[in-house]
């Protein structure tokens, strides 16, 4: 693993962190917000990290899921409490508050996407260039 910046990886990321913005602005409920928005937010993730890590894609695609499993999973505790964000608008939307196994399905999903199309595009075993 190196550090590195990929401009087309941020590019990815700037476009997808938009698009889940826009959501999170306009969309308060349905398959869009709740499910899609899930989805993609691990791919933000992963280009973001990917923006700035010359490494391989499944170690990263696999450190990406495991934070996103990490965040679900402390939607279990009253975490945001301790770290006195409870009652943060931010913290809120960013963290969530309720746990749901269906977001871990997203998040999986979104994972296999991203191992799916960085192997079409010949990347999956050799780090970004």
């Amino acid at each position: 693993m190196k550090l590195t910046f990929n401009r087309n990886y941020f590019i990815s990321f700037v476009i997808l962190f938009a698009i889940e913005v826009l959501i999170a602005a306009f969309l308060k409920d349905g398959f869009i917000r709740h499910t899609f928005g899930d989805f993609i937010v691990v791919i933000v993730v992963y280009c973001f990290l990917k923006s700035f890590l010359k490494t391989n894609t499944l170690p990263l695609a696999i450190v990406t899921l495991v934070i996103a499993y990490t965040i679900e999973f402390l939607q279990l505790t009253d975490f945001l409490y301790y770290l006195g964000l409870k009652q943060n608008k931010w913290a809120n939307l960013i963290f969530g508050n309720t746990f749901s196994v269906q977001d871990l399905v997203a998040y999986t999903l979104g994972i296999l996407a991203i191992l799916s199309i960085e192997k079409y595009s010949g990347k999956l075993l050799t780090p970004n260039s």
